[in-house]
């Protein structure tokens, strides 16, 4: 059968030196490339989104993250109410709003 298959030996390896410090520096940058790339952005920008919420205001016009643009026409702690048509409002999660509108874009777009 050892004509099929050739019979492996194994080989002693020398033991690498300074591999243990090698390997904690490399799981330290690791943590670090995670904390710059991945943590930091994403703490910044919820920061600006709690801001943004917060700073909501009647009158204020907005683009929620369905697509809905509207004018703010009542604000409470949890839910603000925009008007999307005339007559027509839709009371929604203060986090579903994406982002705030200049004045005037819901004039100018419609």
């Amino acid at each position: 059968m050892d004509f099929f298959i050739s019979t492996a030996h194994a080989q002693q390896a020398a033991a690498p030196q300074g591999g243990a410090m090698f390997n904690l520096l490399f799981i330290g940058g690791m943590f670090v490339l995670f904390y710059l790339i991945l943590w930091r952005p994403q703490a910044k920008r919820a920061k600006e989104h709690r801001e943004l919420v917060s700073n909501l205001g009647k009158g204020d016009e907005v683009l929620t993250s369905g697509g809905i643009l509207g004018k703010v026409t009542k604000v409470t702690d949890d839910y603000i109410a925009v008007e999307v048509a005339d007559g027509v409002e839709l009371n929604l999660q203060k986090s579903a709003v994406a982002a705030a509108l200049p004045k005037g874009t819901i004039k100018s777009i419609g």
